[in-house]
């Protein structure tokens, strides 16, 4: 069985503590948040400060973390296998729907979108990567959820807040259950302007490396029921290409 490294712990829980805090800290406000005597703290601090990971105000000799860390995050990031599987997607059905496209994942209580392709067309719908779609409101948060067991779906929407996006928005748990049960049933699955007024989602999903994840696209009501069959022969194409069926 591997060993756990304590040293290593403690190094990301001083990350945790700013995260948290948010200030600057003193070297006994850490060692106190930290439940570590202070010479250890001390020792803790000075490390990662020598390696670039912290600096140290010159009048105060507070502590706050560089951005070294948000760097080696970025770079990390960037070279994930997800977000290039996930880029790919979103572009493959984008050069074919011409509509605004997302990938996303279940982040918790709500989609977290980790690539996205906006539509060229002058009526769009926009949605930026690293923002998140409400679980209830949305074809993938639905398509998301069904991969849940049902227990656990249903922990998830009421950890969401259910609240009223629109005047479409469906709140209540035992309705939006059978909404995924039915997209569950048939593959697919629609959000008709539930999240944003005049805007239609459809989604797919499925597994990748283990993982759920879904494509979505998503843009203005007329034109997506007018497209439907076409735009979802497209999402399934490329679900069906670079991701595992649920």
């Amino acid at each position: 069985m591997p060993t756990l490294i304590p040293a290593a712990g403690r190094a990301m829980a001083v990350f945790e503590v700013f995260a948290r805090e948010r200030r600057e800290l003193s070297n006994s406000d850490m060692a106190r948040l930290l439940a570590l005597p202070e010479s250890s703290t001390s020792d803790l601090l000075h490390t990662l400060q020598s390696l670039g990971y912290l600096m140290r105000t010159p009048r105060s000799r507070r502590f706050y973390p560089t951005g070294r860390l948000f760097e080696v995050g970025r770079q990390i990031a960037e070279n994930d296998p997800l977000s290039a599987v996930a880029q790919e997607a979103v572009e493959q059905v984008g050069e074919i729907t011409n509509e605004s496209v997302f990938f996303g994942v279940l982040d918790t209580s709500a989609v977290k979108v980790v690539a996205a392709q906006p539509s060229r067309l002058p009526l769009r719908y926009i949605i930026e990567v690293g923002s998140r779609a409400a679980l209830h409101a949305s074809a993938l948060g639905k398509g998301l959820l069904s991969l849940l067991p049902p227990d656990a779906a249903r922990a998830a929407l009421e950890r969401s807040g259910l609240r009223p996006l629109t005047t479409q928005t469906v709140v209540d748990i035992d309705t939006l259950m059978g909404q995924i049960a039915r997209g569950h049933k048939r593959g697919w699955y629609d959000a008709r302007e539930e999240g944003s007024e005049g805007v239609y989602g459809l989604a797919v999903v499925g597994l990748l490396g283990g993982q759920p994840a879904g494509i979505s696209v998503a843009g203005p009501a007329e034109r997506m029921k007018k497209n439907h069959d076409a735009y979802l022969a497209a999402l399934t194409e490329v679900r069906d290409a670079l991701m595992e069926a649920a």
